[in-house]
């Protein structure tokens, strides 16, 4: 089945990063149903992981729901991520999340980010931050990123500009999933060549296998 992870790095209980996620969610398995397809959602929430992602930071060594959600988040189709912005930047427990990640787990894999933060000078973030730490993961980043500042949810004019930003981004998303072809994960070291096989590809004898 098909599979939206959406990462949350909410702090707060309830959050806006949360709500953003969430309508980001909704609007994206919306669109996708358009295109006759019937996403599965797995939600990442990194408050709930906190304790285990440093731990992982400090011994190497995920804990099972951690574990799970990185194990999720290989296998996506596509992923929503929504970090709170402080001090015009991603969260640290966002990076914290980031940083525990094989380079390669995100490689080709279709990606909206958005972002929550005070007020709306905090938006280029997404730009200048967050959009390229995903490009080192090699995610294919959506062009339209959303920013959420405090007064958006409740202001009818900025709201309604919110929901333009999300119902856009979110059919980017879809679009790309319905473009995106199936990732091969394979291991650069399996199945090494023989030292026979190496010195005949140099020599011209035979190509390598």
């Amino acid at each position: 089945m098909t599979s939206i992870v959406v990462i949350s790095g909410g702090l707060s209980q309830p959050s806006a990063t949360k709500l953003l996620a969430d309508r980001l969610a909704q609007a994206t398995l919306r669109e996708a149903g358009l295109r006759d397809e019937r996403p599965e959602l797995v939600w990442v929430e990194l408050r709930e992981l906190a304790h285990d992602i440093t731990n992982h930071l400090l011994t190497g060594f995920p804990a099972p729901p951690l574990a799970e959600a990185i194990t999720a988040l290989r296998e996506a189709d596509a992923v929503i991520a929504v970090t709170p912005v402080f001090s015009a930047s991603y969260s640290g427990l966002f990076k914290a999340f980031i940083d525990i990640l094989d380079t390669d787990s995100l490689d080709g894999t279709p990606v909206l980010i958005a972002a929550t933060g005070g007020s709306a000078r905090h938006s280029l973030a997404l730009e200048y931050a967050v959009r390229p730490l995903l490009a080192y993961l090699r995610a294919a980043v959506v062009p339209t990123s959303v920013f959420a500042a405090t007064g958006d949810f409740g202001d009818d004019d900025t709201a309604a500009t919110l929901a333009d930003r999300i119902d856009r981004a979110a059919a980017e998303l879809a679009a790309a999933m319905a473009g995106s072809t199936t990732r091969r994960r394979t291991d650069p070291f399996a199945g090494p060549l023989s030292f026979e096989q190496l010195l005949g590809a140099q020599l011209g004898d035979q190509p390598p296998a």
